[in-house]
């Protein structure tokens, strides 16, 4: 149970609910275990009324009516403590799989974008889904019933030792065969678990990848043959749970035959003893309802060490995530204001998932209110400038600076608070369009969202919508057109007024007259603001205080637009180039 122990300090919050239930479970089976000690009395009474040793009738049924009368309140009165320990404990575990659930999804967060190029989406769900549901079994029925367990033991066995001793010694004859069963079937189920989890992670990935490309899938009408794999991966999965379910199904048959060992043992020593006259009829029937009484705990002891088995392999799997240290850490805790200079003095950058270099000894300045276009052929490591301007990745080697000081030293929130993102495959939320465009800035009024939206020219295609402002989107903007999620994407960006904004190739799924109308409205917008430009076309980088051109992570070449256009170089081909196509 060393990956359980991570939990301890769930226990250590919640002590308090925890010691009451544990308190209302021991007066809810002390009272439980009154019962049995009333029946004896009343066997006894009747057999000493039968062999004539009680002569008075009616001091018999009066005798056994308030006997009765106790039997049914001490029932009720245990009912109510049996409900009482189950609100505790019970709900004890739905507030900590809450925590947890918190705690994980916080660690998600944090995590970086490394991160989640190595891991996949499906196993990220699974972890924080099925695996969390896991663990609250242990914290809930597995708390619940080993408590159960433990007390009507201790009171039990105490209360049959001094009734009888030897009866005793021969009925609990058949449970250190239980317990060497129980510690072989849990490292089984240990085993198993942790097979089934990885396959369900796999599952869940595979569907969910699969809902994403719905339409790549359809397109190349491969539905069979994506079906024949989820075939496959399921009855992987299948065989795994039934080998599971086999070991599992090993318990209750193994404590049931226990058990009835044990009646047995006591109807047959219990019986010679009652006729060698050492005990009363009464201890006979006691016995039997001690052993009864003890037969769901210990027929559950299997199912809670399943339980308990199955929370170690999904903790083990949850501790994984929660053990991960984030590569990008915030190490600054004082806030500062950030007014937009960024410096890159000789950055080097390896992507230790694939182990490529993407950028090469890089340096430029870009100051305040500046705008830096970059330019490139694909791979040439555009993106990964602006990546690291927004510090999702740190440098290998070499520094980036914001305002002449370590980006590393500025407080995280800091440098993404202010900078206005607008990525390459621009994601949108299965929410209203003027949600989405508000995520930029949570309390923009209606005024300043149509503003956005028609700086980035996507007003008049919003309001064209039956519901305008207010249509759903589908799943990552899946009703809207490519031109249309950038341009929304842009209108997010804006709307936030960032020191920094970013346009990663933004513009490439609009034609060219809606582009120079957008071009126009940011040259407008980012007015003193510092803005950074990746683009393929000419058109869009022109205007731009700078340019610079990448070629295998490195740069060949930078200046401005009528600097570069005088060098034979890529940029002076490609202008000619685009400037031909334009004419034609």
């Amino acid at each position: 149970m060393k990956a359980l122990q991570y939990l301890n300090k769930y226990f250590i919050k919640y002590k308090w609910r925890l010691f009451i239930g544990v308190i209302i479970t021991i007066l809810s089976k002390l009272l439980s275990l009154k019962i049995p000690e009333i029946i004896k009395n009343s066997l006894n009474i009747v057999e000493d009324y039968v062999k004539g040793k009680e002569t008075d009738l009616a001091a018999v049924k009066h005798e056994l009516l308030i006997n009765i009368l106790i039997i049914i309140g001490v029932t009720l009165l245990a009912g109510f403590f049996t409900f009482l320990m189950r609100q505790t404990i019970i709900v004890v575990s739905r507030l900590i799989e809450f925590d947890l659930k918190n705690e994980i999804y916080q660690q998600y967060q944090n995590l970086s974008v490394n991160f989640y190029n190595k891991n996949r989406t499906g196993d990220l769900m699974n972890r924080i889904s099925e695996d969390v549901s896991k663990v609250r079994m242990y914290f809930g029925p597995a708390i619940m019933y080993s408590l159960n367990m433990i007390v009507l033991f201790a009171i039990g066995f105490t209360k049959m030792l001094n009734s009888d001793y030897k009866l005793t010694l021969y009925t609990l004859l058949p449970f250190p065969i239980l317990s060497i069963s129980i510690f072989w079937l849990s490292r089984e189920i240990n085993r198993k678990t942790t097979i089934v989890q990885q396959y369900l992670s796999k599952l869940t990935t595979f569907n969910q990848e699969f809902f994403s490309g719905i339409n790549v899938v359809k397109s190349y009408a491969i539905e069979n043959a994506v079906f024949s794999n989820f075939t496959e991966l399921a009855e992987e999965a299948k065989e795994k749970n039934i080998e599971l379910s086999k070991v599992q199904a090993l318990f209750f048959p193994l404590m049931i035959l226990l058990i009835g060992i044990s009646n047995i043992l006591v109807l047959y020593i219990g019986g010679k003893q009652y006729i060698a006259g050492e005990i009363q009829i009464g201890v006979i029937a006691e016995f039997i309802l001690y052993v009864n009484i003890l037969t769901w705990p210990v027929a559950i002891v299997g199912w809670v060490t399943s339980i308990i088995q199955q929370a170690e392999a999904s903790q083990t799997r949850i501790n994984e995530f929660l053990e991960q240290v984030p590569e990008i850490r915030n190490t600054a805790t004082e806030r500062t204001q950030i007014k937009g200079k960024v410096t890159f003095n000789n950055v080097l950058l390896t992507y230790d998932d694939t182990n490529i270099t993407a950028l090469k000894n890089i340096s430029f300045t870009v100051e305040e209110g500046e705008t830096l276009a970059i330019m490139g052929k694909t791979g040439s490591g555009k993106s990964s400038i602006v990546n690291m301007i927004a510090r999702m990745y740190d440098t290998t080697e070499g520094t980036v600076l914001i305002d002449d000081k370590p980006i590393k030293e500025f407080h995280l929130d800091d440098v993404r608070d202010q900078i206005g993102f607008v990525p390459q495959d621009p994601f949108l939320f299965s929410d209203t369009i003027e949600n989405n465009i508000k995520f930029g800035k949570k309390d923009a009024t209606e005024e300043e969202i149509i503003t956005a939206a028609k700086n980035a020219v996507i007003h008049e295609n919003i309001i064209d919508f039956a519901n305008g402002y207010k249509t759903i989107l589908g799943e990552r903007g899946v009703t809207l057109s490519g031109g249309q999620k950038q341009r929304t994407s842009i209108a997010r960006a804006i709307i936030k007024d960032p020191r920094i904004l970013i346009f990663d190739d933004c513009l490439s799924a609009v034609d060219t007259e809606t582009e120079e109308k957008i071009l126009s409205n940011l040259e407008r917008v980012s007015k003193n603001k510092t803005t950074f430009i990746i683009s393929h076309r000419v058109s869009s980088a022109k205007n731009a205080d700078k340019i610079i051109i990448l070629e295998d992570g490195k740069i060949i070449e930078q200046g401005t637009h009528n600097q570069l256009i005088t060098q034979n170089g890529t940029y002076k081909n490609l202008y000619d180039q685009q400037l031909l196509e334009k004419e034609i």
